[in-house]
């Protein structure tokens, strides 16, 4: 069963998703059906990644026992789809999974009064199996795929309440903007093939040079992906996207923006990253977009009412960590000596960052939806004194704030203090900008804390109650992973976050099969 691993975590949740439009008149049981496939998922991932980290990549070729068609001349012509996982594509199978499963559990009572549960539940599974899909793959083509069958769930699922006018609204713009990045996709897949006539990302990443043909379709990807992740400028769609879609949804939908995010390291990395020289200018690219994505987002997030719209534009603000830490070490990566002295600390500080943000931001979205949950209303302005009636949600809420500021011992400040020492390395700038966004990031949060959960109650909220327990068994979960991996930070770095960077950076190794071409 270990080999049919990549496999089965994309048959199991596909199966799921098919069957829970089946239990429509069932009750509760599509929510408990979704719960136990995104569990069963989550305990694959586990083990995938105790596979990868012991074998160091899987590779599955579907439908045969290898990659190619020879051809009568003896010519190999490498045409399977093949799934090729390595220790960052299994980082973000199992953030996924272990998402996917928390927004379910939540779920169960945050959504149980809406209508078309069914439906909501097999796009959720859908969502996880495109995210799934587009990390495991080895395969450019069926990273388009996977990434369409990812856009047009979370598309839906934005637009999921669609008696509501902005739920709509952000559902098509979701949509337009994933069609627009897919589209964009397909045609820089389409100019690589006709240039090397295969689409396999091993095979290509030995045949790429730093053509014309090369470099726009570099340029495109680069877009189509800093587009999908939330980067400045094409940050548009987030706080609607963000914003709209159930509490429940958002950790798996967060990871989807991530998987855009990983598409975009993995094309930077493992397709380009040979031609090192011409790659380090993409890096500086991707520094300055991080810098001015963190500093747009939480400048915008100062500014807002709404608790769950000023979260969504932190959503933006942290994934210019992301792009910094990564782009440090993209940045250095034809000097050996930098690379070694501080750019895998910076990529190392990158990855950890994802998987962190998830965390605490999922948490933090949540805290918004249980909010407005028991209120109905998402208006700072009109809430106060509900940290005597919510007092679970209440620490999930702090937790997750200092999370997200970078104060110790939570697991925002391991990442951040990485980025903090490495960025500073390649420019003071950038080091000082990431802290300046720190500070305005906790501000913004005393503000939400100040006004929501401090100060006199509401009289017409009086009377209200903390949220059904497994919202609240989530929001938890999520709260002692964020110390957990605070207060254990070295742990997950040897185990999860390092062997992750150095897939990446061993840049011949993606291509077990293509290297016997």
């Amino acid at each position: 069963m270990i080999e049919h691993l990549p496999a089965l975590m994309i048959a199991v949740p596909l199966f799921g998703a098919f069957v829970a439009p089946l239990l429509k008149k069932k009750g509760s049981a599509p929510a408990v059906w979704a719960v136990i496939i995104t569990g069963v998922t989550l305990g694959m991932a586990l083990l995938l990644v105790r596979e990868v980290l012991a074998q160091g990549m899987m590779v599955y070729v579907f439908g045969a026992e290898g990659p190619h068609l020879v051809l009568p001349s003896g010519y190999r012509v490498p045409i399977r789809i093949i799934f090729e996982v390595d220790a960052i594509g299994a980082f973000m199978a199992l953030s996924a999974t272990l998402m996917s499963f928390i927004g379910a559990m939540y779920s169960y009572s945050h959504v149980r009064n809406e209508t078309g549960l069914e439906k909501y539940y097999a796009l959720l599974l859908l969502l996880e199996v495109g995210i799934l899909g587009m990390v495991l793959t080895g395969d450019l083509f069926n990273l388009f795929v996977f990434l369409e069958i990812a856009g047009i769930a979370g598309s839906a699922l934005v637009g999921f309440r669609n008696y509501r006018g902005e739920a709509s609204e952000a559902g098509i713009k979701y949509l337009i903007v994933s069609a627009i990045a897919s589209l964009m996709v397909l045609f820089s897949i389409g100019l690589l093939y006709g240039q090397y006539g295969n689409l396999n990302i091993a095979y290509l990443s030995t045949q790429i040079g730093f053509n014309t043909v090369d470099i726009i379709a570099l340029g495109i990807l680069f877009t189509s992906f800093a587009m999908k992740c939330g980067s400045v400028p094409t940050h548009h769609w987030v706080p609607d996207a963000y914003t709209e879609v159930p509490s429940g949804i958002n950790p798996t939908l967060l990871v989807a923006t991530y998987a855009s995010l990983y598409a975009l390291f993995r094309v930077s990395f493992s397709l380009f990253g040979k031609v090192s020289s011409g790659m380090s200018s993409v890096g500086w690219i991707m520094c300055v977009l991080g810098v001015l994505t963190m500093f747009i987002g939480v400048t915008m997030a100062l500014v807002q009412k709404d608790v769950k719209r000023l979260m969504s534009y932190h959503a933006i603000s942290q994934t210019g960590y992301m792009l910094l830490g990564v782009g440090v070490g993209l940045a250095v990566l034809n000097d050996p000596a930098k690379l070694a002295a501080f750019g895998r600390d910076a990529m190392a500080g990158g990855i950890f960052h994802i998987i962190n943000h998830i965390i605490y931001k999922s948490l933090l979205l949540m805290t918004a939806g249980a909010l407005f949950y028991v209120t109905g209303t998402r208006n700072l302005n009109e809430m106060g004194g509900l940290a005597r009636r919510m007092p679970y949600t209440t620490i999930a809420f702090i937790v997750g704030a200092a999370a997200i500021s970078g104060i110790p011992p939570f697991n925002g400040f391991a990442s951040k203090f990485l980025i903090y020492e490495t960025s500073y390395q390649l420019s003071p700038i950038f080091a000082i900008f990431a802290m300046v966004t720190s500070v305005l990031t906790l501000a913004s949060f005393v503000k939400v804390f100040a006004s929501a959960f401090l100060g006199p109650p509401v009289k017409k909220y009086e009377e209200v109650k903390e949220v059904p327990r497994s919202m609240v068994i989530a929001m938890l979960i999520l709260a002692a992973l964020c110390l957990l991996f605070g207060l254990f930070p070295n742990v997950v770095l040897d185990k999860l976050v390092y062997p992750a960077v150095d897939a990446l950076l061993k840049l011949g190794s993606y291509q077990t099969w293509g290297g016997i071409l």
